[in-house]
């Protein structure tokens, strides 16, 4: 069984000295993707370069403490690829990918873990802009890379994409994070072909000369396919203000999002919140898979 941890750091300086090592060596996952590292090369170097027995790989952002991603791994990569590509994007520190290829790996030679934190739209208009152009960038980036390779995408996706995944959402119809672009994009991006030409079928038969449906992008959202229902248990981000944690006002901001075939080796799932380590919780999916 492959254990996949998922987790947003809010500074890894802060969450080692919460006990996040301790806990590593306790769960003892395959591979934990981590954001918002929040540091630079020489601030990691000689100290958080492994952890519980993990070796790390990171893209830092060029700004210094800010956004940073990683992935810290029991196996050796075949490649490790940072950045996507993004001329405004890769300067930010977002996006790392290791690639584990195996011909003897039969139902998928070619596969990679990804670790991305996408853009928060929450402080104000020209962030929001930001965001909006990274997802529409992101977007095919991440359609060619599932022609070409199996992968699981974790991260903090700065989205909640359904009406159970926050506490208030009644409250947050106008605010970054569950504006109804950002759900759209969400939609599509889980979106699968079958269904796509199922309501294009529909549309023509009701007399349209062309249907209105674009391509979906065919990955699956593995913590839904796990529990398709959860409210109140599937958060993981909580505000610090208000008392958010106590009450369990949460948002479910950090995904596993995988290709269909990976996405069916999913066996079990667990966020967990017994200790805290950041204002995000920790999401590990269990895949029985061998790298």
């Amino acid at each position: 069984m492959f254990q996949l941890t998922s987790l947003n750091l809010n500074g890894i300086r802060s969450a080692t000295s919460k006990g996040l090592e301790a806990w590593l060596e306790k769960t003892r996952p395959d591979c934990m993707c981590v954001q918002e590292v929040k540091a630079q090369q020489a601030d990691v170097a000689g100290k958080f370069e492994v952890l519980a027995g993990l070796k790390g790989h990171f893209h830092f952002a060029e700004k210094k403490g800010y956004s940073g991603v990683g992935i810290y791994t029991r196996h050796e990569p075949t490649d490790v690829v940072v950045g996507f590509g993004s001329h405004e994007f890769d300067a930010e520190g977002r996006y790392v990918e290791l690639r584990f290829d195996s011909a003897r790996r039969k139902h998928a030679p070619r596969l990679s873990i990804i670790s991305c934190y996408f853009p928060s739209g929450s402080s104000g208009p020209e962030r929001q802009e930001a965001k909006f152009r990274f997802l529409a960038e992101f977007y095919p980036y991440l359609l060619s890379l599932k022609a070409e390779r199996e992968f699981i995408l974790c991260g903090d996706i700065n989205i909640a994409h359904q009406e159970m995944d926050l506490k208030n959402w009644k409250g947050n119809k106008k605010n970054s994070g569950f504006l109804p672009e950002e759900r759209a994009w969400m939609s599509a991006l889980l979106r699968h072909d079958a269904q796509v030409a199922n309501e294009a079928a529909r549309e023509l038969n009701a007399g349209a000369q062309e249907p209105s449906t674009a391509l979906g992008g065919g990955l699956v959202d593995v913590y839904r396919r796990l529990q398709p229902s959860t409210t109140d248990d599937c958060y993981t981000w909580w505000s610090n203000r208000g008392q958010a944690y106590t009450k369990n006002v949460g948002w479910r901001l950090d995904y596993h999002l995988a290709t269909p075939q990976l996405a069916a080796l999913a066996r079990s799932e667990h966020i967990y919140k017994a200790e805290r380590f950041s204002d995000h919780a920790p999401i590990t999916v269990d895949y029985e898979l061998e790298l």
